[in-house]
């Protein structure tokens, strides 16, 4: 045999163990190159296209020697709360979207996508990462919820209701406690004027630069571009109106105008909900903010600095940036 024939003779030979020690691990093949393991099978619906799945997952890097290298954890990247996905079809051979359809509420999964596969993706040459030794991106899955998009709004609207109900009520207590005088919103927000601005009423679009401070109701604040604590001592603008914001903060802000000063109370339906940006944001909180606005640039125009808090919010992503 000559040189190329042993070569190709020899990538057969590794691919053929390697599948034989998949098969004799419970693995199973999907048309592309994911591998498969139902390490619990639950009974229900499968997922369909559409749909949204709320799940935990770990993602390990298999190098060669057998060593795993954790690339991400939703569990501590999320306050150990599962993580929103929408079951969509399969971007490329081995997207791990490929095994969505095959799960139910409360499945448990593991897959493995062959490194080869995921280079050509534009997965990045990390330290171990090597062509043709048989690594593997591995994902292990717990599937949490499965909704249908009619039964995730519905189910978000009735706990959004409760929660309205339970907010209002704190904000109620917490109003008297301090003997503060707010102002209420349709939406459930209210709101405190100690300064209105002057000049025109602010416009959707329009860039605003603000200084504020976020604080929960026991007082500890989380967040502030005026207090050097939290390392980033500089104007925040935003285009007002535009969800790039929590709701509360594009229909508070928009009730002052240039240099206007008050306090937002935020309903958690307003801010963040259930699904915290941070640990030193609990799960449903209510958000009290000092603000100021300092200026109101034009419609469309780019703002001089632009920090990440605060975020905005989205009922099926929780975060838009």
């Amino acid at each position: 045999m000559n040189k190329m024939t042993l070569t190709l003779l020899g990538a057969t030979v590794a691919l053929s163990q390697a599948s034989c020690n998949a098969q004799s691990a419970g693995f199973k093949k999907l048309p592309s190159s994911l591998q498969y393991k139902l390490v619990k099978d639950a009974p229900g619906r499968t997922a369909q296209v559409g749909d949204y799945m709320e799940i935990h997952l770990i993602n390990k890097f298999k190098g060669t020697r057998k060593t795993d290298t954790v690339m991400f954890d939703t569990r501590k990247m999320n306050n150990n709360m599962p993580v929103p996905v929408m079951v969509q079809k399969p971007g490329f051979g081995g997207d791990i979207a490929e095994a969505f359809p095959l799960l139910s509420e409360g499945d448990s999964i593991v897959l493995k996508t062959p490194i080869d596969s995921v280079l050509k993706m534009g997965f990045p040459m990390m330290a171990g990462v090597e062509k043709g030794k048989g690594q593997t991106l591995d994902y292990y899955i717990k599937v949490v919820k499965v909704r249908t998009q009619a039964e995730m709004q519905k189910e978000t609207a009735d706990k959004a209701s409760k929660q309205n109900v339970i907010d209002d009520q704190l904000l109620r207590d917490y109003f008297a406690k301090n003997n503060i005088k707010a102002q209420k919103t349709a939406s459930g927000l209210y709101y405190r004027i100690d300064n209105p601005g002057s000049g025109p009423a602010l416009q959707t679009g329009q860039q605003i630069t603000m200084n504020y401070t976020g604080k929960l109701m026991n007082g500890t604040s989380f967040d502030s571009n005026v207090d050097p604590q939290f390392g980033h001592v500089s104007p925040f603008t935003f285009a007002l109106g535009t969800g790039g914001v929590i709701k509360g903060w594009d229909e508070g802000i928009a009730m002052f105008k240039k240099g206007g000063k008050g306090v937002l109370y935020i309903p958690s339906s307003l801010a963040y909900g259930e699904r915290s940006p941070s640990p030193a944001i609990p799960a449903n909180s209510v958000l009290v903010f000092d603000v100021e606005v300092v200026d109101a640039g034009a419609a469309g125009a780019q703002p001089q600095m632009q920090m990440t808090a605060p975020e905005g919010h989205s009922e099926h992503d929780g975060h838009n940036h």
